[in-house]
Formats: structure tokens, C-alpha cells, sequence
């Protein structure tokens, strides 16, 4: 049986690519993950492990959406294949078999410019955001609140309205309203 195993970083990426290709290529069931793979709990890979057996194999659409890293890759495959269960990459078009010498150099190869490629991705993150806060940019989350709301809330405290209405009227906690404040 060929079990499939699909995961994106974030619950805002989309399954759908991954998904698509697996049940092409043949899969009968497909197991997900919505979160990082950096995690090493990961509720629908464990799922996956645990659902195959001796004969079965696991797809996935890259080597990247299996392993944390390298190491990580490599030994969740010896696993597998110390299960005679077989592994299968999509994009690499990469079959792991422990009695396939070829296979297995070829994995190891693939995993490590796999782990190779997700290391450049991270640098160029870093430089991206090193070099935007040089031009002033901070990344994060947008302010709620703006200037006028923040006036409108200092006036209406310092007018004699405890700060507990002020939160509760802008629907926020009053720890909220204090670091609006301190800004101010």
C-alpha cells in the first residue's frame, strides 16, 4: 500500500499541491501536518509510521516535508526500512531500499542538499530582515491601534475613566491599554 505524508510549515500554506500528487502517484491514504518541521512531534507523521506495514511504502511530495533535518531524515528512513517498509520522494524521484546500495547513496545525497537547501533559505531570511531593519522596517504584526485611538484612550483616563472600562470599550486586556500608554 502506498501511504502518503504531506506538511506545510504553517496553517496559511495550503495542502493542496502535496495532496494532489499523492493521490496521483497512487496513494491510498494520506496523512498531514500544519506546522513546522522543525518540530519533533508531529502528530500526522507519527500517524502515518504507525498505520504501515511490513511492505507498504511512505511517500512523500519532497524530502524537506519529512526530516527536521539530515540526521532526522535519515533516520526516520533506516527506520522504516528496518521495518521493511519502503520510502518514495516525489520531486526527487527517489526510491530509499536498504538492499539497493545505489538507493541509498542517492538518498543521502538528496538529503543532504535538501538540508543544504532549507540552510540557504534560513541565511537569506536572516539578511532579508537584518537588512530591513537598517532601512528602519520592523517586521511583526501591525499596531491594532493608532494615534487617534491611543490620544482618545489617554484622554478618556485622564479624564477619570478607570482603565478597566477603557480596555473592556476597545476590547482589549488593560495590560493592553498600559503598553499603548507607555508608548505615548
Amino acid at each position: 500500500m502506498l501511504i502518503g505524508y504531506a506538511r506545510v510549515s504553517t496553517g496559511l500554506q495550503n495542502l493542496d499541491l502535496q495532496t494532489d500528487a499523492l493521490t496521483h502517484y497512487g496513494c491510498v491514504k494520506i496523512f498531514h501536518d500544519k506546522m513546522s518541521g522543525s518540530k519533533k512531534q508531529r502528530p500526522g507523521l507519527e500517524e502515518a509510521l504507525q498505520y504501515a506495514r511490513q511492505g507498504d511504502t511512505i511517500v512523500v511530495w519532497r524530502l524537506d516535508r519529512l526530516g527536521r533535518n539530515m540526521q532526522d531524515l535519515i533516520d526516520i528512513v533506516n527506520n522504516l526500512n528496518n521495518q521493511s517498509i519502503g520510502f518514495h520522494s516525489l520531486q526527487e524521484n527517489l526510491t530509499m531500499d536498504r538492499g539497493n546500495a545505489t538507493g541509498q547513496l542517492m538518498f543521502h545525497l538528496f538529503a543532504a542538499f535538501a538540508e543544504f537547501e532549507r540552510n540557504l533559505i534560513q541565511e537569506r531570511s536572516a539578511a532579508g530582515r537584518v537588512a530591513a531593519k537598517a532601512r528602519g522596517r520592523l517586521g511583526g504584526r501591525p499596531e491594532k491601534y493608532g494615534v487617534k485611538d491611543i490620544d482618545m484612550m489617554k484622554n478618556l483616563i485622564d479624564g477619570g475613566t478607570p482603565i478597566k472600562d477603557v480596555a473592556e470599550r476597545w476590547g482589549v486586556s488593560r495590560t493592553t491599554i498600559y503598553r499603548y500608554l507607555e508608548r505615548k
